[in-house]
């Protein structure tokens, strides 16, 4: 077998074993049979050659495998690499401020967050997440302008606000209730 099939033939492995990580068949798997899964991805990724293991599909696979496997600042240095190789991406900057935030790194997940909008003001997502890291921080003005942009954007959004934890601390506040109140 050739060097560029076997690669290929290890990024399907790769991806196979993080697609059964995340998959939720018969509910969320235990961590510890995730991070298994996980194991097993970044070993096949282990086995790529150096030219295949350097394209961003690779190192994406690495990051969301060290993700899953809870070694969040080790996913950031890939995510971070996976940027400079795409960096019209959007994927790549949620998944980087997601980690961030998870590293206590509010301002790097904002900062993140920023950047993907630069790439695709018109994703809601980026909005919602941003205005989600700027309610951790209690920023209740910053958190109502994105909030209110990703609502713009797409309004089912709305829905996933009662139970979004990360409100917690805004929710109270005037300006949110008024956002997020919806009048029949």
């Amino acid at each position: 077998m050739g060097s560029h099939q076997r690669d290929r033939q290890l990024l399907r492995e790769a991806e196979g074993y993080l697609d059964l990580a995340l998959s939720d068949v018969g509910g969320e798997l235990p961590l510890p049979m995730r991070i298994q899964l996980a194991g097993r991805c970044l070993h096949a990724l282990d086995l790529l050659s150096d030219k295949m293991a350097q394209r961003v599909h690779a190192v994406m696979l690495r990051g969301h495998a060290l993700k899953i496997s809870e070694r969040f600042e080790e996913a950031i240095a890939c995510f971070e690499t996976a940027a400079k190789i795409d960096e019209e991406n959007i994927h790549i900057f949620l998944a980087l401020a997601w980690c961030q935030k998870r590293c206590g790194r509010l301002d790097l997940a904002i900062r993140a967050m920023e950047e993907g909008i630069l790439v695709d003001p018109t994703e809601a997502i980026l909005f919602y997440n941003l205005a989600c890291y700027w309610a951790l921080t209690g920023n209740v003005a910053q958190t109502v302008v994105y909030l209110g942009r990703a609502l713009e954007l797409d309004s089912a959004m709305r829905d996933l606000i009662p139970a979004e934890s990360d409100f917690d601390l805004v929710r109270d506040a005037t300006e949110f209730q008024a956002l997020t109140t919806v009048i029949v």
